[in-house]
């Protein structure tokens, strides 16, 4: 039901021409050249952090199944920050917050989706991965193929291209309110539902299913592998064998933990709950902080891509010794 002051459908309102206002930090004007040095440095160093790492396990001759999502997952961080943080920033700097067209807010948010719920299938993906290291190891080699990895990342990419373009269509076919003003430092969806001319529910459905189809689906996979893999280690006597098989895990656990507590908190509750500033908070995280944690869990707990990072500075000081 239009709500009273909304735009007609035929008009510039849902024209690509018309643009969005988005607000930001514009109530932290005092904050806003020590936010913008920190968004700074923390995005700068996301993209070496990351960048860094799909270089070294490029380069690296024979990957592993592991090291080849790993790979894929900072190229997905890479992607997911590049389209979220320059707008981030623009904002700190324009005092009056930043325009952003019609066409490029439904990019964004397309993109935005799409990026995360890829990263949520790969993360079901690199499940599976450990799910079939551990308990059935002597078939490791055979299921876990180079080609079956490639098509495993295609349909992970497609999968969440598909549901976000949905998604994405739903949101902006709605009927908007002479109010364009965005209160977010981007167009997330939860922010851009907020200024639909609706009364009821009927929105907030396609939200829904995309939260079915790209959380609880590959969160019920992730959480099938690991009750699996618990209970094949239930069976192993030895404690050095169980630690070993719990090492593996523990990265990836890591990073499922800190994607699906943010995205969980953000996406699966009512509109009647919304609230801009938890929002801009729990954005700021998953948006800037996690990407930044990644690469250091990469590093920190990972035997492989420790080893694959050496081997790239050895060759880059035998270069520059050359």
């Amino acid at each position: 039901v239009p709500c009273e002051g909304c735009m007609e459908r035929d008009n510039k309102s849902t024209d690509a021409t018309m643009e969005f206002l988005l607000l930001g930090f514009s109530e932290l004007l005092c904050l806003r050249v020590l936010l913008f040095l920190i968004f700074l440095v923390v995005h700068l160093v996301t993209l070496a952090g990351n960048a860094m790492i799909f270089m070294a396990v490029v380069m690296e001759p024979s990957r592993s199944p592991m090291l080849f999502f790993l790979c894929q997952l900072s190229v997905i961080e890479l992607c997911y920050t590049l389209v979220i943080v320059p707008k981030a920033l623009l904002s700190l700097i324009v005092v009056d917050g930043s325009t952003i067209s019609f066409v490029g807010c439904a990019a964004q948010m397309h993109l935005f989706v799409a990026l995360g719920g890829a990263e949520c299938f790969l993360l079901a993906a690199m499940s599976y991965d450990r799910y079939v290291a551990i308990c059935q190891p002597l078939h490791y080699v055979a299921v876990m193929t180079e080609g079956f990895c490639l098509r495993l990342a295609v349909a992970c990419c497609l999968g969440g291209f598909a549901v976000a373009l949905g998604l994405t269509v739903a949101v902006f076919c709605l009927p908007f309110c002479h109010s364009h003003h965005i209160d977010h430092f981007f167009c997330d969806v939860p922010a851009v539902l907020h200024l639909a001319c609706t009364q009821n529910y009927t929105p907030e459905l396609p939200l829904l299913a995309a939260c079915v189809l790209l959380l609880l689906l590959p969160f019920l996979l992730i959480l099938t592998s690991y009750v699996c893999i618990a209970a094949a280690l239930l069976h192993v006597t030895s404690s050095v064998g169980r630690g070993k098989a719990f090492s593996t895990c523990i990265l990836h656990l890591s990073i499922t933990f800190l994607h699906y507590g943010c995205a969980t908190f953000t996406y699966i509750r009512p509109k009647s709950s919304y609230s801009p500033a938890q929002d801009k908070m729990v954005s700021l995280v998953y948006t800037n902080i996690t990407p930044l944690l990644y690469p250091f869990i990469y590093s920190l707990r990972n035997k492989e891509i420790r080893g694959v990072l050496r081997k790239m500075l050895r060759r880059k000081k035998v270069a520059q010794l050359n």
